[in-house]
């Protein structure tokens, strides 16, 4: 794994220390978001061709099978079987793909054509942009529940078959 080296200062000293962490570029930094870019294709869905909406699917998979190939050929450099590299292969394409791609983008397009139907029914004209920013606006609010599900079920399906 790629090392990352932080300073730490302690407290009341001036005594540092370096803590040497593992980083995984695919979760811990910026290219994470990479997994969103359905989310937010989705929730601009009302606003753009279709065409584009789709490009931010390709994106969000493109993610998903490099942090899938990631994680399995560092597994493999590492001397695991070639049992264990696939089942640990299979368990980040399943979880990202559910996590990342399907879920997200489904209840974030659920969310931007509820917000559009029911701005419809209003009384008074709307920006066509309010679906767009309720979407957008959901998106932190939907990660963290979806990925604890999406680890609740892999656990009870996935991960209980293949061990």
């Amino acid at each position: 794994m790629a090392e990352d080296k932080f300073i730490r200062r302690d407290k009341g000293t001036k005594e540092t220390s370096a803590v040497m962490k593992d980083v995984d570029i695919y979760r811990d930094t910026f290219i994470r978001y990479m997994g969103y870019s359905n989310e937010i294709g989705e929730s601009f869905r009302p606003l753009v061709p279709k065409s584009l909406v789709a490009a931010t699917y390709g994106m969000a998979i493109g993610y998903v099978c490099t942090d899938t190939f990631d994680k399995a050929l560092r597994l493999q450099m590492g001397g695991a079987s070639s049992r264990e590299v696939a089942v640990k292969g299979g368990d980040v394409f399943c979880w990202q793909m559910l996590a990342s791609v399907a879920i997200p983008g489904l209840v974030i397009n659920r969310i931007t054509w509820a917000t559009k139907t029911l701005l419809s029914k209003a009384p008074m004209p709307v920006l066509k942009t309010v679906p767009t920013l309720v979407g957008l606006a959901s998106i932190p609010l939907i990660i963290h529940p979806i990925d604890s599900m999406v680890d609740r079920v892999m656990d009870a399906t996935y991960r209980k078959t293949v061990r």
